[in-house]
């Protein structure tokens, strides 16, 4: 059975301008929402800043110990759950690298986006194996249509 990962049309728009925002850097936050055993939903997204140096920004990111905590205490305030990780590969494939599989948790979804000249152009989840050879592809998809204001 395939693992799914949903994500609300409100939170992907928000993880949108954040990671095309970040551009040329990589742009990072944490997934929120809840989970099943199998199926991951994502609700709500928390943008957070690249803490990486940054000269290396470009191909690196950098979430802090201080930055899950308060990820967790901000879920806990929405009635959600930290469910993963989000961040982008500037005009890069939108696929796990050796260095984001080396810092990843195998029960968290991992989304990446490619970024390509400035515009989101697609996104992909992933889950890191529990033996940590490499990742397993979750179905993706985005529900629901955003709405607009007046």
């Amino acid at each position: 059975m395939s693992a799914q990962t949903t994500i609300t049309a409100v939170a992907y728009l928000a993880l949108s301008a954040h990671l095309e925002a970040a551009y040329p850097h990589e742009g990072a936050g944490l997934l929120l929402g809840k989970a099943d055993r199998i199926d991951r939903a994502i609700t709500s997204v928390l943008t957070l800043p690249n803490r990486w140096d940054d000269a290396e920004q470009y191909h690196r990111f950098l979430l802090t110990p201080q930055d899950m905590l308060a990820g967790e205490h901000e879920a806990a305030r929405r009635g959600l759950d930290v469910i993963g990780i989000f961040h982008s590969h500037p005009d890069h494939p939108a696929e796990p690298s050796g260095f984001d599989r080396d810092w990843a948790l195998p029960w968290y979804v991992y989304t990446i986006s490619r970024v390509s000249d400035g515009r989101l152009d697609h996104t992909r989840a992933w889950r890191l194996r529990d033996d940590r050879t490499g990742y397993t592809e979750d179905t993706f998809s985005i529900i629901g249509q955003p709405q607009r204001t007046p």
